[in-house]
């Protein structure tokens, strides 16, 4: 339906926190970005602060440079950011069709990120811990060959996982 990367564009790191905004939420659920709010304002028990927050002008000017888009029009308040789990309380809001199936993949994506950043944050304690290894006075020439073989396996790994696991989500 929506490809991966697609959504991948539409997470942004804002205030330290993975989010999406409402606009591109509403558009990929097909729905007028009003509409998607005044649901989220008729259920507003469901989004405390973790949950969803409105972005100060800053932070929305920031997200307007990042963008490069003059689309946003005469946007009259400043977008309401959600977060994985407002994103997820969203389809208990939102029930139709599209939106519990673009629901799922947004919530696959934000998943797969975070495998993503795990199997990144891995290969960086891996490379930490051989470039320590090489930088130590202790260090061999067989033991740089162990530690170089070591880097190169766990990229490979790394490599082979991602396109199995592009594989196995379909897209």
């Amino acid at each position: 339906m929506i490809p991966v990367e697609v959504i991948e564009k539409k997470i942004f790191l804002i205030r330290g926190q993975k989010v999406m905004i409402d606009r591109d939420i509403a558009e990929m659920y097909g729905v007028e970005t009003r509409r998607l709010n005044e649901q989220v304002r008729r259920n507003i028990k469901r989004f405390p602060e973790d949950f969803m927050f409105q972005l100060s002008k800053e932070e929305f000017g920031n997200l307007k440079s990042q963008i490069a888009t003059s689309s946003w029009g005469g946007v009259r308040k400043t977008p309401l950011a959600f977060t994985e789990n407002g994103v997820a309380m969203l389809s208990g809001v939102l029930t139709s069709d599209r939106a519990i199936e673009v629901n799922i993949q947004i919530m696959r994506t934000f998943t797969r990120l975070k495998t993503l950043a795990l199997e990144n944050n891995e290969l960086k304690a891996i490379v930490a811990k051989i470039e320590k290894r090489l930088n130590s006075q202790e260090s061999h020439i067989v033991e740089n060959k162990k530690a170089i073989k070591e880097i190169i396996g766990a990229l490979n790994k790394l490599l082979t996982d991602k396109s199995k696991e592009g594989r196995k989500i379909g897209f």
